[in-house]
């Protein structure tokens, strides 16, 4: 099994594990990730995409309480994974550590056995996050199948003391192992790979990093590069490319290409490399800085390879801002002063501001460009590719302009989702505010232009001709909107996307197909997905600011129910959502805001929580792991170990020990987390021989029954 693809939605551009996730739309998200599984299972292999659900923020993951209202729970949230589910047909799927609306989402009755289960007739395995069970009894009981990774036998004696008191039944279990057993009939009908084509997997990641690169300003056309252009490379990212993810994320690549070790494969006159800064954003050497500058004097272009450090994303971490290093941005200005042909490559999981964008007069944005970026890179910049990819977020000017940005503290167990579904594009547009780069927005060294838009009951068409002097591919954007509407809603949201090659001269006709996810909205009265009746907007552009083509199609409602709508929700209906009230929140959540977690320590509660606990002890243990998150900080490497133990809730202790800790030994530690050492201490001690016992005691009678 491949626990992958990351899914969730990119709510705000400082959650740590962005750079896995694919997008801030849920359309885009599932339909690459039904096409990601399908790959992945095409091949013996389960897929787990992951996780489910409402997932935006690493700090105490574990011990966080997502509340966010039902509709767009549905729109925003769940519909990324219902396309992944229903047409990438995921063998499994994995639960999320947090809280929704109150449970832990791996006993969800509502997320797992209403929704997966029922309503999109998921079939297949559910399996927690690692340490993610909370109460395997009741996550039986809601449609969880497998606890990872090591919840000991411990575990396995609460559900078989559930089935004899009543609380299950062995239809509940039944329904839990069916998964695993077509898990085991299908992996065990999988032929053994004979062997590998490392050569090929190694191309395939270069094609991956052209197409994914997204050209994003290129003044004066200095790019593409001709041959023989006097060039400086500058930068450690050129030395040390920052190709993957930190965290979880990290994989044993078969090689790594850098920038300076394939330079010599092309056309350019190469006066010099330099790293320039240090990677860490300490202090650099002033030797380094001061040979760069040199180079760039000497250079017709400067090649700046920069970005995000591993330290700056990664799982178990949330982003403390949207800013690149200081040290880095400071060279680049020291550039500029001496060439004003800077071509930026950026190399990021994520948004990043960018109030530096003057100092280059090119920027490509090569993501994180997996173990063969370098040759794609190159060929991007020289012209043996041309730049095809769009962004799947949106870039805001600054964090300050974000939806969420008073939503999104660190101080709280609730995380509130008051910006309702306007994230993104969504409160954008809404909010009628610029962005640095919009959603979908990419360049390319030719162009295109869109005409002859039809729009048909069952989709639209329309024709696209290269109007520049090469190659190239556009991505052809659908938006749907309606203006006269009774409802909440965004001015427009993505509903489809085409990619089409195009030779110079050469026109083709693109069809966009409607499906059942066009028109519909959640209306939380009725419990169904509805169609507001009335006139909707086809727009068809090369990004969410880019609308080149305009139709209209008329829909008949499916319901004369509406939602609490437009009159009672002001600040939804204008898009001013980043101060919304206590009671207009509750009138969207449809209930009572939750009261946040206070009072003594418990044993949901993680260790990051205990640096105000009774006891002197546990307050020396935050210190250490504080100071040892710090430490990784500072040294710009990101320790997963450390993050995940100061991440997590003490109960946690029980399911990843194999069985050497039980629930009662947890419950133990929070006593003397207390205070209540010596009592705690006792309770552990006792515990420790009782578990080891009944352990023995499962573990013959396993025996036996073989």
């Amino acid at each position: 099994m491949l626990l992958g693809p990351g899914l969730n939605i990119k709510r705000s551009p400082l959650c740590g594990r962005n750079f896995e996730y694919f997008s801030e739309d849920p359309y885009l998200a599932g339909k690459i990730a039904a096409s990601y599984i399908r790959g992945i299972q095409s091949q013996g292999v389960y897929a787990c995409p992951k996780h489910f659900a409402v997932n935006s923020r690493e700090y105490r993951r574990m011990a966080m309480n997502a509340v966010v209202d039902e509709r767009t729970l549905r729109e925003i949230y769940l519909t990324a994974f219902e396309i992944a589910v229903k047409e990438g047909h995921a063998g499994a799927i994995m639960s999320s550590y947090n809280m929704v609306n109150g449970t832990y989402a791996n006993e969800n009755r509502h997320l797992l056995k209403d929704i997966l289960r029922d309503e999109w007739q998921y079939k297949g395995i559910v399996v927690t996050d690692w340490g993610g069970s909370n109460d395997h009894v009741a996550g039986v009981k809601a449609g969880s199948t497998v606890e990872m990774p090591a919840p000991g036998l411990d575990s396995a004696r609460q559900l078989l003391a559930a089935l004899q008191d009543g609380r299950l039944t062995e239809e509940e279990i039944d329904e839990a192992l069916l998964p695993l057993l077509e898990a085991i009939s299908f992996f065990g009908e999988q032929k053994k790979a004979k062997g590998i084509d490392f050569e090929g997997h190694h191309n395939l990641a270069r094609k991956a990093a052209e197409k994914s690169a997204v050209l994003l300003k290129n003044e004066g056309s200095v790019l593409p590069l001709k041959e023989g252009t006097k060039v400086a490379v500058i930068g450690d990212f050129a030395f040390e490319p920052r190709y993957q993810g930190a965290g979880s994320s990290v994989v044993n690549s078969t090689k790594v290409e850098s920038v300076i070790s394939v330079l010599s494969d092309y056309s350019l006159d190469i006066v010099g490399v330099e790293k320039g800064y240090a990677r860490t954003g300490k202090k650099a050497d002033k030797g380094t800085a001061k040979r760069a500058l040199e180079l760039a004097e000497k250079a017709d272009v400067v090649l700046y390879f920069f970005g995000l450090d591993e330290i700056s994303e990664t799982e178990g971490a949330d982003r403390l801002n949207m800013r690149i290093p200081k040290a880095q941005i400071e060279l680049l200005s020291d550039l500029s002063s001496v060439n004003e042909n800077i071509v930026g490559v950026l190399s990021a999981g994520s948004a990043v501001e960018t109030p530096w964008i003057a100092n280059v007069k090119a920027l490509l944005n090569v993501l994180l460009t997996g173990q063969a970026g370098a040759t794609a890179t190159l060929d991007l910049l020289t012209g043996k590719a041309n730049p095809s990819g769009k962004l799947a977020e949106s870039w805001p000017i600054m964090y300050e302009s974000c939806s969420v940005v008073n939503y999104s503290g660190t101080n709280t167990g609730n995380l509130e989702y008051r910006e309702g579904p306007f994230v993104g594009y969504r409160y954008y547009d809404k909010a009628d505010l610029d962005v640095r780069f919009p959603f979908g927005y990419g360049l390319s060294y030719t162009s295109f232009e869109y005409t002859d838009l039809k729009v048909g009951e069952t989709g639209v068409s329309l024709k696209v001709k290269n109007t520049g002097n090469c190659s190239g591919r556009e991505i052809v954007q659908l938006y749907i909107g309606k203006k006269a509407t009774g409802i909440i809603r965004p001015l427009k949201e993505l509903k489809g996307f085409k990619s089409v090659t195009l030779a110079p001269g050469e026109e083709k006709s693109v069809e966009i197909p409607f499906d059942d996810k066009t028109f519909r909205y959640f209306n939380v009265k009725t419990g169904k997905w509805e169609v507001e009746g009335g006139d909707y907007e086809v727009l068809a552009g090369a990004s969410s600011k880019d609308i080149r083509l305009t139709g209209t199609i008329n829909k008949t409602a499916t319901s004369d129910v509406l939602p609490c709508g437009i009159k009672e929700l002001p600040s939804y209906t204008t898009g001013d959502v980043t101060d919304v009230s206590d009671e207009e929140f509750e009138k969207l959540l449809g209930t009572k805001r939750p009261e946040e977690h206070s009072g003594a320590f418990e044993i949901n509660d993680a260790f990051c929580q205990m640096k105000h606990v009774k006891s002197g002890l546990f307050r020396l243990v935050y210190r250490i792991l504080d100071n040892m998150v710090r430490k990784s900080e500072q040294q710009g490497r990101p320790n997963l170990n450390v993050l995940f133990i100061y991440n997590m809730p003490i109960r946690a202790l029980s399911k990843m020990s194999g069985g050497m800790i039980s629930y009662e030994m947890s419950e133990a530690v929070v006593s003397m987390i207390n205070g209540h050492f010596f009592r705690g201490l006792g309770r552990f001690v006792s515990g420790f021989f009782r578990n080891r016992k009944l352990n023995k005691a499962y573990e013959k009678s396993l025996k036996e029954a073989e």
